[in-house]
């Protein structure tokens, strides 16, 4: 019987609703089958992780997020990260480029460089791999509604130094249905969005067979206030839309699906974060199986990038992010993240500077070479609480599946509000928690101080930058032979409003030097833009 006198201690749970049992015990686990929920590493359903070695045989890619200011100034930056030990890149391109205007045009002022690079051309592609391979490091780029033109200028930059496309390895986000949902850089109506999707993942099946052709992004809908369970559901939802768009594009599921990536955040609920990873390999394996068919184990094996919670970085005590993004990083690596990004401290503050994003990468690399944590796959495994977590997180999610199945599939869901209010209440239970001091942020609602901070000052954009940016665009269409850019213009509007892949189109005009921008209005005349 319980005391009157005392009072019931409080229900514990995680932001996604489930609840934390004071302790755990082999009980918990009594009903779940070890072979079929659990497995080993490298095999059917996943959960241990895609690789049988993990870490052991090869450390996870350290991908540094970067791009501001101008071309020149990125490829800096990149260059300085590759130097201190970065694996790959990971480019950040600012709001016109990712809104498929060019510098020059009035919807880009004030925005040129701002929050990432502006790529308008194949000659501000060349300057930014200035001095880099493409044929030796994987590039990853956080684009969506023009990632088709950004992966051409890519290639193309990569064909004129003599590279075989054959040999080049990356990543474009490609993911416009997140765009829908929680982001907002759309341009095209959802049907046609849908075709430069289905498009890209035929071409780089023939032209780019080692490129991934999509990384299906729960992160934004993360940072957007999405839960946990949230964020792996609606992530696979979107990967099987795009699914059903390739078979119905007459794509067979083994034959795009091993190239398929996906891109979560991780934030500070460590062993909720360490569980949903292992839970979505196990998601999308099921899904893959016996939704799709998969015959081939590629298809079934979940391979994705993990960035630190941007969200969760505070302005106030910037410093303490430091240990923020540590636990995140460790979240992610004990979690199976085939790459990681740290985020730097400033970041709430600004664009990190070389100082911080080099703390940011070290972060990683103390992980890998001093910790420990590689030296045996899925080291929590077995865990009574982690195992009972994961299955937790892994049925949620399967049911909140099936309710956008019943709802009519994604698409219909989308339409229809439901993801973007799911997330919009989560998100407001979560700044209520915030609120009321229920959850506590160290430095904004506890253990803050009184007076002035001492803050980093961010990375600097230099204020001429877009002066200059206009007039190298300029520059190449003052330059080019006109008379093929306006036919591979027309050519592009042709084979849009038609059934022919558009990207050979897109290749086609941007080795004619036809620009960002223009290719992006050619498709907006055939297509329209999307008003919500």
């Amino acid at each position: 019987m319980s005391d009157p006198q005392r009072p019931e201690p409080p229900t514990h749970r995680f932001a996604s609703g489930i609840e934390i049992e004071r302790v755990y015990r082999p009980s918990d686990l009594a009903d779940s089958d070890p072979e079929a929920r659990i497995g080993e590493p490298g095999s059917f359903p996943f959960t241990r992780g895609i690789h049988a070695g993990g870490y052991r045989d090869r450390p996870w890619t350290m991908r540094q997020y970067a791009g501001f200011g101008s071309a020149e100034e990125t490829n800096r930056r990149f260059r300085y990260l590759l130097e201190r030990g970065q694996h790959g890149l990971s480019v950040a391109f600012d709001l016109p480029t990712q809104m498929g205007y060019d510098s020059d045009d009035p919807m880009a002022t004030g925005e040129v460089g701002r929050v990432g690079v502006p790529i308008d051309s194949v000659a501000d592609m060349e300057i930014l791999l200035d001095g880099i391979d493409p044929g030796s490091v994987s590039t990853s780029m956080t684009i969506n509604a023009t990632a088709a033109i950004l992966l051409t200028l890519y290639e193309t930059v990569a064909r004129r130094r003599g590279v075989d496309p054959q040999r080049l390895r990356g990543t474009v986000q490609n993911d416009i249905l997140k765009e829908y949902i929680a982001r907002g850089t759309y341009i095209f109506p959802p049907g046609p969005s849908m075709r430069l999707v289905t498009d890209t993942f035929a071409y780089c099946r023939d032209e780019l067979p080692d490129w991934n052709t999509i990384s299906i992004s729960g992160y934004h809908m993360r940072e957007a206030g999405a839960t946990a369970v949230q964020e792996v559901a609606f992530t696979v939802a979107n990967a099987i839309a795009y699914a059903d768009a390739a078979l119905a594009a007459g794509l067979a599921f083994d034959d795009f699906a091993p190239r398929l990536s996906f891109f979560f955040a991780a934030h500070n609920d460590l062993l909720e974060e360490v569980a949903k990873f292992r839970a979505a390999r196990r998601v999308w394996a099921t899904v893959s199986r016996d939704r799709f068919g998969a015959q081939d184990a590629k298809s079934m094996a979940m391979r994705f990038h993990v960035q630190t919670g941007g969200s969760t970085l505070t302005a106030q005590q910037p410093e303490v992010n430091v240990v923020r993004t540590t636990v995140q990083a460790l979240a992610a690596v004990l979690g199976g993240t085939q790459s990681l990004h740290t985020n730097a401290l400033d970041e709430a503050l600004g664009l990190p500077t070389p100082s911080t994003a080099r703390l940011a990468l070290r972060t990683q690399q103390v992980l890998y070479s001093e910790s420990g944590i590689g030296a045996t796959v899925d080291p929590l495994a077995g865990s009574y609480y982690l195992e009972t977590l994961t299955n937790e997180v892994f049925d949620r999610a399967m049911t909140e599946l099936k309710h956008i199945d019943d709802l009519g599939g994604t698409l219909v869901a989308l339409a229809d509000g439901y993801q973007p209010d799911a997330i919009g209440d989560a998100a407001y239970e979560t700044q209520r928690a915030i609120e009321t001091g229920e959850r506590v942020i160290v430095g904004v609602n506890a253990f803050t101080d009184e007076g002035d901070e001492q803050r980093p000052t961010p990375q600097a954009i230099d204020p001429d930058l877009e002066r200059r940016q206009v007039e190298r665009t300029r520059g190449v269409r003052e330059r080019r032979d006109q008379a093929a850019a306006d036919a591979a213009v027309s050519a592009l509007e042709a084979a849009a409003g038609g059934t022919e892949n558009v990207l050979p189109r897109i290749r086609a005009a941007v080795e004619a030097d036809v620009t960002l921008g223009e290719i992006s209005h050619a498709l907006r005349r055939v297509w329209g833009e999307h008003r919500p």
